[in-house]
């Protein structure tokens, strides 16, 4: 048995008898399972739509700079061996057909239907055929280089043979991986501030589940169970497949971009050749190359300034043969322009949204299958409270943040380093013990600081249950850090406070700068590298409400809190009022575009017939 990309099998028993659904419009994972599967062919079908409306503008623009580099190699070759009339024959015919569809689009001019597919399909078909290849190319190169890359940027380690709870970890990995009858995993950890998880890889036999260390204290054993079944049956889905196709459209049009600079800088022609080192080198080999160059496509796709922008920079020192070159290769700089313009509105409005859309419909679906897997939705439900909470941030995780559980960005909790947090679990956990319990995970420990930070000024004030508190505190504290308990009041010192005792308060400021140093703030994360958020103006994670809702549905025992009205009505004023301007936008840039890739074809036209006519009048003299 196996879970697939269709189903997720093997676990056909029926519910626990007793089971309780406590919202009306109860589901049963089997059912949930069923309905994301039908929205993801809904959402794919609209992706693929998407993917078409964004490739048309961008085949209009390549198209004629690919016939005009066909045509300056023909033309070359005609200078020493002389090409046959019947190839400039077919040549002017492909040309005229092109024309046509030209003058049609622009003009709109009347054309025998014949004559104007022909001529759509010589205006699209290259353009076209020529990103698939690239498409397909940066899939080949990225499956062969495999995950090292990934790993590396992540800072990722083998679990520690002498810490049991690692070990344990990976325990329950193959565990799960047995009952989805999947082959188990690697198992790898990130020593990062935040708490979360993620599975990468390009297939269920290279996939590897990365989990950060804070995780693996952070939850209790049935939350750590419904991450872990979460990813398993993300793995299972296909959802590796999925996710690693879609980056390597945006990786293409990367690559696409680079092309087209090649000819006008190094940094564009050292891309490229590391692509060829990468594709001809293999997995394993230089693993760490392959995730630098997929960071340089990813960001090649943003309208930052790049080689071609520094060819052709006004600031710089100006000559006539200078201004001459430019005026020369000036088409090709507008038709960069057409193309990055392009890949900015169409993947951030159209490709973008509709590949987020999808991936939520994927994330509830590995939702549901965790919920089958582990038969507990409460789990995951706890857990994904538990990780709205922390920090969720992984450094070197941001390329991949629609792989994590939740969003690397999201910081409910300000991120730590890991010393300072471990101390702060531990003065934590001893404020727990204090009042009597063991660590509750559930409590986020900055409400633990606020909370202590309370008591504390009651005891000063003279409040004996506070006192007994900080008492009871400072005894849980010297079983796991003695250090930081002498350095706690004593009663008599909290006494003293009251007198205005100078020792005291030296004591008390002390105090106040440990607990300082481990209070949580947040701390600038230091990768600047593009994520899966810069591809599209709706964010890949659902919120946590809406995820939340749907494990309540499927048995989860949630209290949630009721939506405001009000909110919605406000949204609804706001959103009926701005739509015109909103639609009035979107309409202009579709104007812009239009006119650029218009525009951007027509340079190229007279380009092509000046070379074209340069080639000529050398073969004649």
């Amino acid at each position: 048995m196996s879970v697939s990309s269709s189903s997720v099998s093997g676990f056909d028993a029926p519910l626990p008898a007793g089971q309780r659904f406590l919202p009306r419009d109860r589901e049963s994972f089997f059912d949930a399972q069923a309905r994301n599967r039908r929205t993801t062919w809904r959402l794919s079908a609209l992706c693929v739509i998407a993917a078409v409306i964004m490739g048309i503008p961008l085949a209009l623009v390549v198209t004629p700079l690919l016939y005009g580099v066909a045509l300056i190699v023909a033309d070359t070759i005609n200078l020493f061996s002389p090409l046959s009339p019947a190839f400039w024959r077919l040549a002017n015919e492909i040309a005229r057909f092109g024309i046509v569809a030209f003058e049609s689009l622009l003009q709109h001019k009347a054309a025998d239907p014949r004559t104007l597919v022909l001529g759509t399909a010589v205006l699209l078909l290259p353009g076209a055929a020529f990103s698939v290849l690239l498409w397909l190319g940066i899939n080949a190169v990225f499956r062969r280089a495999g995950v090292g890359g990934a790993l590396l940027a992540l800072k990722a380690r083998e679990p520690n043979q002498g810490e049991l709870k690692e070990l344990q970890l990976a325990d329950v990995v193959e565990e799960m991986a047995i009952a989805a009858g999947l082959p188990a995993p690697r198992v790898m950890l990130v020593d990062a501030p935040g708490a979360n998880a993620a599975v990468i890889g390009t297939s269920p036999e290279d996939a590897r589940i990365v989990v950060s260390r804070r995780l693996i204290d952070d939850l209790n054993r049935d939350e750590l169970e419904g991450v872990l079944a979460r990813l398993i049956a993300s793995i299972g889905n296909g959802d590796l497949r999925i996710a690693f196709r879609v980056t390597a459209i945006f990786e293409a049009c990367g690559l696409l971009v680079a092309i087209i600079n090649s000819p006008f800088g190094p940094q564009s022609r050292r891309t490229l050749w590391r692509i060829v080192r990468c594709g001809l080198s293999g997995s394993g080999n230089n693993p760490q190359e392959a995730a630098a160059v997929a960071d340089l496509l990813t960001r090649s796709v943003t309208l930052e300034s790049d080689d071609i922008d520094r060819f052709f920079d006004p600031t710089t020192k100006r000559s006539k043969l200078r201004s001459r070159r430019n005026f020369l290769f000036f088409p090709i700089f507008f038709t960069n322009f057409a193309v990055k313009l392009s890949l900015w509105f169409f993947s951030g409005l159209v490709l973008g949204p509709s590949v987020a859309l999808l991936w939520r419909t994927r994330q509830y679906l590995a939702d549901a299958s965790a919920v089958q897997l582990t038969r507990n939705p409460d789990g995951l439900s706890s857990a994904l409270q538990r990780l709205n909470q922390d920090s969720g941030e992984v450094p070197g995780g941001g390329w991949a943040s629609h792989l994590f559980v939740v969003d690397p960005k999201h910081s409910g909790r300000m991120a730590l380093d890991p010393a300072t947090a471990q101390q702060f679990r531990v003065l934590a956990q001893a404020w727990d013990v204090s009042a009597g319990g063991t660590s509750q995970p559930a409590q986020d420990d900055a409400a633990k600081y606020k909370e202590a930070s309370a008591v504390f000024r009651a005891a000063v004030m003279g409040d004996t249950g506070a006192v007994a508190r900080i008492h009871a505190f400072t005894q849980a504290l010297s079983v796991t850090n003695p250090d930081l308990a002498a350095k706690i009041p004593s009663p008599a010192d909290l006494a003293a406070l009251r007198t205005g005792d100078p020792a005291a308060l030296v004591r008390l400021r002390a105090l106040g700068t440990v607990f300082g140093q481990q209070s949580p703030r947040r701390t600038k994360t230091q990768e600047q590298s593009p994520d899966a958020s810069s591809w599209s103006v709706l964010g890949f994670h659902p919120s946590l409400k809406r995820r939340l809702k749907r494990l309540e549905r499927m048995g989860a025992h949630i209290k949630l809190e009721a939506s405001d009205s009000k909110t919605w009505i406000v949204g609804l004023v706001f959103g009926l009022i701005f739509s015109p301007f909103f639609l009035l936008i979107l309409a202009l840039f579709l104007l812009l575009i239009s006119i650029m890739v218009v525009t951007s074809m027509t340079f190229l036209v007279i380009w092509l017939a000046f070379i074209h006519q340069a080639f000529a009048l050398i073969a004649h003299h």
